[in-house]
């Protein structure tokens, strides 16, 4: 008889994510879960919780009919058991999700960029008995506690606790891109059209402050490739707050092949009147092809004067690939954002934890280090060098 610990965990959202942090869970978790998959289209929700069971021949995952706004006497029995709630729904629907879970005081945890959500979900976690993590996903989230992990590793090496900059770029994007609108769409296109159209905040010269996702596109060169960046809404999550006083510049952008991000300022400024998350969704989805093939590129910077007064830079960065997991290949931004949420849900479950858990909360090393975030967010850089000194060694040994 095993001796692990058992927990019942409800996903709300059977899509691409709902269905990625199931698998991890049912594969990689060093505990044992009953999954009750949760979707307003039950057709959905079924195939999901198959595809699930089917990749470890089990019935460890559930279907049901999901309503957010009234609830079926189902999904309260749920709610009843269910130790920890994976919010993976639109952002507009994290309050009402919220709720839920302190209502029935199981540890809730969500995805979202969504500002003024998240700040409505702040209020409702303060007297929560469980803990509430926000923005665990892949930015906001794992790029939030990289920042927060470099900070601790710059500020410990050079002996001083301020910063001139601090900066978090990801992009998930297509392995090729072409003319018009160099992008293919890889994950949720209202999540990206809501991202370009929302104000993004950063802090300039330790102040805080909101400007226009898009309002300034520069390239950038990382790991020897060329994309740009530009500011877009959400993802510095509670760090402007974290850091006040202490980092004069930081901001987050997103990352996209060279030329994506004319051809949407181009789209905007041709419709000024039609500039809602809704219409350019449709306009994505009209002249922007769904693609498969994609990777993650993620990179963080950090950077200070030593005691010295020379400037000094530490900088982080991955590039992620489509990932093998069971019998199944989760798409590169399937494995990123589910990884730090399955982490999140990991860090409640078997911790003691109570209210709000921001980002700049969570305990860097030990979240990097995680069962979750260490299989997907891999150094290939340093496994490829440890790879060819392995190669040096023999031919050496050989020669010798």
């Amino acid at each position: 008889m095993s001796n692990r610990q058992h927990f019942n965990i409800l996903i709300a959202g059977s899509g691409g994510i709902g269905r990625a942090v199931a698998l991890l869970l049912t594969q990689w978790a060093d505990f044992d879960v009953t999954i009750y998959l949760g979707d307003r289209d039950q057709s959905s929700a079924e195939n999901a919780a198959e595809w699930i069971n089917a990749a470890s021949n089990t019935l460890s995952a559930r279907p049901f009919i999901l309503q957010a706004d009234a609830p079926s006497s189902e999904m309260l029995d749920i709610c009843e058991k269910a130790d920890i709630l994976l919010d993976c729904l639109p952002g507009s629907l994290a309050p009402a999700m919220g709720r839920l879970a302190k209502q029935y005081r199981m540890h809730y945890v969500n995805l979202t960029e969504y500002v003024a959500e998240t700040a409505e979900l702040q209020e409702i976690a303060k007297d929560a008995e469980t803990g509430f993590v926000l923005q665990t996903g892949l930015a906001p989230g794992f790029v939030n506690v990289l920042a927060c992990q470099l900070y601790q590793r710059f500020t410990e090496k050079h002996g001083i606790n301020k910063l001139e900059y601090m900066g978090m770029k990801v992009g998930a994007l297509a392995e090729n891109a072409s003319f018009p609108s160099y992008y293919g769409v890889t994950w949720s296109p209202i999540g990206v059209a809501t991202e370009y159209l929302k104000p993004a905040l950063v802090v300039r010269d330790y102040r805080k402050q909101e400007i226009a996702s898009l309002s300034e596109v520069n390239p950038i060169i990382i790991d020897g490739k060329q994309y740009e960046e530009s500011y877009t809404s959400g993802g510095a999550a509670d760090l402007p707050d974290a850091f006040y006083g202490i980092v004069r510049n930081l901001d987050y952008k997103t990352l996209r092949h060279p030329g994506h991000y004319q051809w949407v300022k181009d789209l905007i400024s041709n419709n000024p009147s039609s500039n809602t998350a809704g219409w350019l969704q449709e306009q994505l989805l009209k002249y922007v092809p769904v693609l498969e093939d994609d990777k993650v590129i993620v990179f963080v910077t950090v950077r200070g004067y030593d005691e010295k007064g020379y400037l000094q830079t530490m900088e982080k960065s991955f590039e992620v690939e489509p990932i093998e997991v069971g019998p199944y290949k989760l798409k590169a931004i399937q494995s990123t954002t589910a990884a730090p949420m399955a982490e999140c849900a990991r860090m409640l479950l078997l911790g003691n934890y109570q209210g709000l858990v921001l980002q700049s909360q969570i305990k860097p090393e030990k979240f990097m280090s995680g069962r979750f975030v260490s299989k997907v967010y891999t150094d290939r850089k340093a496994a490829k060098f440890s790879s060819e000194l392995s190669l040096v060694e023999v031919s050496s040994s050989k020669i010798f």
